[in-house]
């Protein structure tokens, strides 16, 4: 309200300045243009009209401009128009996306000159050219890094000759956080809507070190063919959206969302955002740039522990102990023992002790004991370097499976047929189809299965709200938890040999082994909060353990399972499955699944079903 009392202040003062009238039909027609419909974020109101995904009241110069574009337009116009002595608060540098638009579209020739020089000055300093579109790999142990990321790098003209892409700058868009909400309530009000959403524009440095470094996680770099004068207009825009809220959702109006938004302003004619209704996943928005024709050349930056672990695979046991020994203790270097190995094995040793104290050094406060450690090693490394590190580059994020999938299934439970039809918005489970996806990652979120016996009786099956799993493998060098959470609805044995529906909470922490190439084993200790109709209180809580084995193999995955639960009333539940997913093509899989579930309450009862999974966004 300020900002609008402010340039109405400046058009009282200033009479000698006046906006052109413009003919209605004509206003409605460039307020109806993609172009400043995409600048303005706005969108097809469910009831008809229009709304701005903007939350921020002060991007808007009308009273109703969140509302009415042309209304937005007009008041913008008039804004242009006001005296010059409101500097760089002057609508002209606050908006000079929208001022170089209007003044091309109406030969705006008689605009008060305005110096703008804040503007100048950061739009100098940025120096847009090229862009780079950047999608920072999933990363399981981070509730915020689960589906991706992504973010766009402004390159200047001279990045790819001389090879200065770190100096480059980020636009990136996330949710603004205050405080320190742990990982559960960042999780929820992520879901919820519960922050708003910033853009910002930063050195790329710093996001390259914040992704490769503290969050481990693999990059992989779109060189996107827009032209200078695209990404000059995109980067004027982003001007414009500094300090302004938008809502955030994870699933729908988040990072990737509005990065798609930025590149149809770039390039007015592309139509990018419409083909999201419901949810934008990293991945998919991904494939929906590449399929637009954007993609000109794709480059890959594995993280620092990928880096590690390839430089120790092809170490031995007692090489890799030495590894340890030797990050936590230079001196055995000098020892008999560790000059006694061959030059080339001591040189990959201490190249991997190097690599791991600084991996162990992420997000830590600069030490002087851990930085002596360091420089020692890396001195070793000088006078007896390793090979160069060759690291296979993964299959692309976007070749994998489309995040929804649709599901039919054919089975018996005991002597009973059933048909099972389920949806699930997304996104992946330990058996789908396993390209662009790492061995044993699962998120899943918003399932539902409904299951039709013979006789026409129909019943929930099953829903779920989330069920994540991240059961990363722990090696002799790094030790990470393997963890797993999950909460909705499901059927369990019930009194009377029938399926009863019940509500539950349950979540778990382990260990997950390499037991081969493409085989995975884990064992986790695991709690549940269930609400039961056939126990007597209203919440019985249990303990219990899940776990398992997972192989990748040449027709897709097979995995074998044992659970257990033990509750504090005396039910016991136990159950024994498997599954083989063949992966019939990218996103079309033939699922096998075969159950035997124990219960104190039930007769054991086994379960066949033979599933199609069709992954369709």
């Amino acid at each position: 309200m300020l900002k609008r009392l402010a340039y109405l202040a400046l058009f009282v003062c200033a009479p000698l300045y006046a906006a052109p009238h413009i003919d209605p039909q004509r206003l409605q027609q460039l307020a109806n243009d993609p172009f400043w419909i995409s600048i303005g974020h706005y969108e097809t109101a469910k009831l008809g009209g229009w709304r701005s995904y903007v939350s921020d009241p002060k991007f808007f110069l009308a009273t109703d401009g969140a509302h009415h574009p042309d209304a937005e337009l007009s008041a913008t116009l008039n804004a242009l128009y006001a005296a010059p002595d409101a500097g760089d608060r002057h609508a002209q540098c606050v908006y000079p996306s929208r001022t170089r638009w209007l003044k091309a579209q109406l030969e705006l020739n008689d605009l008060p000159q305005v110096e703008c020089s804040e503007f100048k000055q950061w739009f100098k300093d940025v120096s847009p050219h090229s862009t780079v579109m950047i999608f920072p790999a999933a990363y399981l142990n981070s509730p915020s890094s689960m589906f991706g990321h992504t973010l766009l790098r402004i390159d200047q003209a001279d990045v790819q000759s001389n090879n200065t892409a770190l100096l480059s700058y980020a636009i990136n868009f996330g949710a603004y956080i205050e405080g320190s909400d742990n990982s559960i309530l960042y999780a929820w009000k992520g879901l919820m809507g519960g922050y708003p959403g910033l853009f910002a524009l930063v050195p790329y440095q710093e996001k390259l070190s914040e992704y490769r470094s503290l969050e481990n996680r693999d990059l992989w770099e779109y060189r996107l063919n827009l032209t200078p004068v695209e990404t000059e207009r995109m980067v004027e825009h982003v001007w414009e959206l500094k300090q302004i809220k938008f809502d955030y959702f994870f699933f729908d109006e988040n990072c990737s969302y509005r990065l798609l938004e930025l590149l149809q302003v770039a390039r007015p004619s592309l139509r990018l955002t419409g083909q999201f209704p419901l949810t934008a996943i990293p991945t998919d928005t991904v494939k929906a740039v590449k399929d637009a024709g954007l993609v000109e050349r794709i480059d890959y930056r594995p993280s620092r522990e990928r880096e590690l672990l390839s430089r120790a695979q092809p170490l031995s046991h007692d090489e890799q102990q030495w590894v340890l020994k030797v990050s936590a203790d230079q001196k055995q270097l000098q020892g008999a023992e560790f000059k006694a190995l061959p030059r080339a094995r001591q040189a990959l040793i201490v190249d991997a002790a190097y690599r791991l104290e600084r991996y162990r050094a992420n997000g830590l406060e600069r030490d002087t004991e851990r930085s002596q450690r360091s420089f020692e090693l890396l001195r070793a490394i000088n006078q007896n370097p390793a090979p160069e590190l060759q690291i296979e580059r993964p299959g692309l994020p976007e070749d994998g499976h489309q995040s929804r999938t649709w599901q039919l299934g054919l089975g018996t439970r005991d002597d009973k047929a059933f048909a099972e039809y389920g949806l699930r918005m997304a996104y992946h489970d330990l058996n789908d189809n396993a390209e662009g996806f790492p061995l044993g990652a699962q998120i899943e979120i918003l399932q539902m299965k409904l299951r039709q016996y013979e006789g026409n009786r129909w019943q929930l099956q099953q829903l779920d709200l989330a069920t994540i799993r991240s059961l990363t493998p722990r090696n002799e060098l790094l030790q990470p938890w393997s963890w797993q959470v999950t909460g909705g609805l499901e059927r369990v044995p019930g009194k009377h040999d029938d399926e009863t529906l019940v509500s539950h909470v349950n979540g778990g922490a382990g260990g997950t082994w390499q037991l081969g190439e493409d085989t995975l084993g884990f064992v986790l200790g695991t709690v549940r909060v269930e609400h039961n109709a056939d126990f007597a209180g209203f919440i019985a809580p249990a303990a219990g353990f899940n776990s398992g084995l997972l192989w990748k193999n040449p027709l897709g995955n097979f995995s074998l399972e044992a659970k257990g639960d033990y509750f504090t009333n005396g039910e016991v539940r136990r159950s024994l499955s498997l599954n083989q997913q063949w992966e019939l093509s990218r996103n079309l899989g033939l699922r096998l699944s075969a159950q035997r579930e124990f219960s104190q309450l039930a007769t054991p009862v086994n379960e066949v079903m033979l599933e199609l999974k069709w992954y369709h966004y």
